[in-house]
């Protein structure tokens, strides 16, 4: 970890960040929620220059085992469409981009998909292959 890091998890999100700590809350409530459902966390808040991945799990009771790219996305308002509306064509591409690049550490890479979990207010929806690469 690198010393930025663990100065942001010791000292936490800066004051006036409330959109921060929201966001990290609402993967807190994604992540426990897939683990449920039995996906295990592999890697959080992958980040390249190609964009970041909030979640990447894997499904170990899928045959075959497949890795799980998870958008995770919150709205208070359903105003502008809601949660899962939010996640347009130009942030799928950058997931998109960002999920090859983790790829690149696989000399075989596994089946994988894109998921995105929608909170809306106190609603969870998991999206399961909400979009194709």
């Amino acid at each position: 970890m690198s010393v930025k890091k663990f100065l942001a998890a010791l000292l936490g999100p800066k004051p006036g960040n409330a959109r921060h700590l929201s966001g990290q809350l609402a993967e807190d409530s994604a992540l426990a929620y897939l683990q449920q459902r039995g996906l295990k966390l592999l890697e959080r808040n992958f980040l390249c220059k190609g964009g970041e991945i909030d979640l990447i799990m894997v499904e170990p009771e899928a045959t075959p085992t497949t890795l799980v790219f998870i958008e995770v996305r919150q709205r208070s308002n359903p105003h502008y469409g809601g949660a899962a509306a939010s996640v347009t064509r130009k942030k799928q591409m950058r997931l998109i981009i960002a999920a090859q690049v983790f790829l690149q550490r696989y000399r075989q890479p596994p089946a994988c998909r894109f998921d995105v979990v929608a909170i809306d207010g106190e609603a969870i929806e998991w999206i399961k292959n909400a979009f194709e690469a």
